[in-house]
């Protein structure tokens, strides 16, 4: 997903979010289905195995890509559980990508310091994701105003798969938040989504990347415009 990840960790996987774009879900109920984590669906789940896992000083660590560890729905003493785990490997990077960013909070003030904390911030047009049906995460708005709000030195937005947006608004966020990270990336699967067309993403970019480090992840005409 993240070309600067090394490796992924999945000490808990699943979500509720239901966003239909999402490529975890559709592989946990289709080819992974009868794995026994996910013989349940995508219902999330707390994977003990996982705290034997070692890692080296050099890795960037995926955190949960198989599911939200910061999800409301999501037990505290899981995510404490990952977070004391994750203390014993002070040398080694970890990353959390949450669509609820505004758990960050809770945990704040134990959070390891060898961690990345990031966000998903498709849009900023909060109708885009409720009159689609899209998604029942929180809507952008609010992950846009727990992520400028969070103190941290290592923050990173991923708008990916990138909706429609507003360019003044949309690239006022992003400077809000201040990042160090962003990657924009167009969706993979072919969901037709309500994507903006290429020449908005690229005024985006231009704007975004001036002080801080963006990484271009699928960029290509919206699927409307390549079938023009």
């Amino acid at each position: 997903m993240f070309n600067l990840v090394t490796r992924t960790w999945n000490p808990v996987t699943g979500c509720y979010y239901r966003c239909n774009y999402c490529w975890a879900r559709e592989l946990a109920t289709t080819k992974l289905k009868n794995s026994h984590r996910y013989v349940q669906g995508f219902k999330p789940m707390l994977n003990e195995g996982e705290f034997h896992t070692k890692f080296k000083n050099s890795d960037l660590v995926f955190v949960s890509d198989m599911g939200d560890l910061f999800g409301n729905f999501m037990p505290s003493d899981w995510i404490w559980k990952v977070i004391e785990y994750i203390k014993c490997f002070p040398e080694t990077s970890f990353l959390f990508l949450t669509k609820n960013p505004d758990r960050y909070h809770e945990f704040l003030f134990e959070m390891p310091l060898n961690v990345i904390l990031g966000a998903t911030i498709e849009t900023n047009i909060d109708q885009t994701l409720q009159i689609n049906q899209m998604s029942i995460a929180p809507p952008p708005s609010k992950r846009y105003r727990a992520m400028r709000d969070l103190e941290w030195d290592k923050k990173l937005v991923a708008i990916e798969p990138i909706l429609d947006f507003d360019l003044e608004t949309f690239s006022s966020w992003i400077e809000d938040i201040f990042p160090f990270l962003v990657y924009v990336g167009y969706d993979n699967y072919c969901h037709k989504l309500t994507e903006p067309k290429l020449s908005k993403t690229l005024n985006l970019l231009e704007r975004i990347s001036e002080d801080k480090l963006v990484i271009r992840k699928t960029i290509r005409p919206a699927w409307f415009e390549s079938s023009m």
